[in-house]
């Protein structure tokens, strides 16, 4: 039973709420420094716990601001609605008068529990007595002076802004920014829902409603049954959340077996040069046909060169993007890539045969490379020249999910300034507390990795060219690390 003079928050609310990851409070937890019960953490512990954190420069205002940007339209926020400040303080303001509200509930509660304690031991007290017991009590409600920065004021607020999201039966949780749809959401959150079309035809992202509301934000051309209807199933493609709370029952890809292979079309939106041995191929694929996969699985990639070379080329590379991208999926291409396979394609691309609108072919997705989303242990993540490509993807997917409470990369080239995306790494390490990375040359790697002392109790991911993995994978088994936690990709 929850009781007390603080409000308290789920844990996804309050790292939410705060900023900071989830995996970071629950270290704390398990460390001892911050209380919790079922899952729950008291507001004042948060505050006790975080004194240096600054609401106004947390970025939640700022979140705020965005998302209201998204969630009103711009002729009701002109003609009906005041300027958004005025709005934002004033949802502010009614946040802190319910938030007193709630500790005024809490304070008289404990003063019940404290006459309830006292009139359980004899002798019965005087009239006298239970009438001090009583101005004492009040006094001390009444008196509590409301906490200088109000945690409770600011999640009554960012509850009209954002509504917290549930998934049944993972227990996996997300959350809806302003009118965004459930399925972007989800995906923005490293979930792999099921779906297919994302515009409301396939009904593929079907989820029965189990708990709270939801609201239609874009048409949809699929019929429902009259038992998908009674037993409340939407499209996540094509509601948000009405409720500040909701729960869904959803279909969630697993494990790689879970992902049917499918071929879609894409578009060339751009070609951007990494280093002069690396390309960085985007793609776009239909509003009516997205590409699930798992992040760090590959694909294969196809072209039509034309009748001067005579046959359509081909070739085998890994997502080096996030599911949560979306309709985004990039590639790095390296002009030294000496697969049979996909020589011939990296060839022709580096050529200039590939330019910006061409249609490119995507099948897929394959392998097993990917996160144990199920496991808590610290993530090591080693990419040896363009193995960066699916590590990269891995990384970004842990980032969204918060998949460990640290992460670690170490990226060897075999060529000195081989690693070809070194702000994006060093961006990654400046935000993120629980992240480092180092880069280093191939020749230091194993002792580097040999000086690791953690590497046993963490999981392990090694990618890179194929006649250069398999030596460091034995080490790695031979340093300790278990079988079941080491996963290798040779390109």
């Amino acid at each position: 039973m929850l009781t007390g003079m603080s409000q308290w928050l789920t844990l996804s609310r309050a790292a939410h709420l705060l900023g900071i990851s989830r995996v970071a409070m629950q270290k704390r937890i398990r460390e001892g420094e911050l209380p919790s019960f079922d899952g729950m953490v008291a507001v004042d512990d948060l505050q006790r716990s975080w004194p240096e954190l600054d609401l106004d420069e947390s970025g939640s205002f700022e979140k705020t601001r965005a998302i209201r940007e998204d969630a009103f339209a711009r002729r009701l926020r002109e003609r009906v609605l005041p300027t958004q400040e005025t709005l934002a303080q004033r949802l502010f303001e009614q946040g802190q008068e319910l938030a007193e509200a709630q500790r005024t509930l809490t304070r008289y509660h404990a003063l019940f529990d404290s006459l309830q304690a006292r009139l359980a031991v004899p002798p019965p007290p005087t009239a006298a007595e239970l009438g001090q017991l009583l101005d004492d009590g009040l006094a001390q409600a009444l008196s509590v002076p409301a906490p200088a920065d109000d945690i409770a004021a600011l999640d009554a607020m960012l509850r009209v802004m954002s509504a917290h999201v549930t998934v049944k039966p993972s227990g996996r949780e997300f959350f809806v920014e302003g009118s965004e749809t459930l399925l972007k959401a989800a995906l923005r959150a490293g979930l792999s829902p099921n779906y297919g079309c994302g515009n409301g035809v396939c009904g593929l992202c079907k989820a029965r409603v189990v708990a709270g509301e939801t609201r239609t934000v874009s048409p949809s051309d699929y019929r429902f049954t009259e038992a998908e209807k009674s037993q409340n199933h939407v499209l996540m493609c094509s509601c948000t959340a009405l409720s500040s709370d909701l729960q869904l029952e959803v279909l969630e890809a697993a494990a790689p077996e879970d992902i049917p292979e499918q071929r879609i079309v894409a578009k060339v939106r751009s070609l951007d040069v990494l280093s002069a041995d690396v390309m960085r191929l985007h793609l776009q694929t239909p509003r009516s046909n997205r590409l699930r996969f798992l992040a760090g699985q590959r694909v294969t990639l196809g072209v039509s060169a034309g009748q001067a070379e005579g046959s359509d080329l081909h070739g085998e590379f890994p997502v080096a993007s996030c599911p949560c991208d979306d309709r985004n999926l990039l590639f790095h291409v390296s002009r030294a890539d000496r697969r049979a396979a996909s020589a011939d394609f990296s060839r022709y691309l580096f050529a200039g045969g590939i330019k910006a609108g061409d249609d490119v072919s995507v099948w897929g997705p394959w392998g097993r490379f990917v996160l144990e989303e199920d496991s808590a242990r610290p993530l090591v993540f080693i990419a040896i020249d363009e193995g960066f490509a699916p590590i990269n993807s891995l990384i970004e997917h842990a980032i969204a999910v918060d998949a460990a409470e640290s992460i670690v990369l170490y990226w060897a080239s075999t060529q000195p300034g081989g690693q070809y995306l070194p702000n994006q790494c060093r961006a990654w390490s400046e935000a993120l507390d629980e992240f480092s990375y180092q880069a280093l040359a191939l020749d230091d790697l194993s002792a580097t990795l040999a000086a690791h002392s953690a590497l046993p109790q963490s999981n392990v991911y090694l990618a890179g060219a194929a006649e250069r993995v398999p030596p460091l994978a034995a080490a790695l088994l031979a340093a300790g690390v278990p079988p079941q936690q080491l996963h290798v990709e040779a390109l």
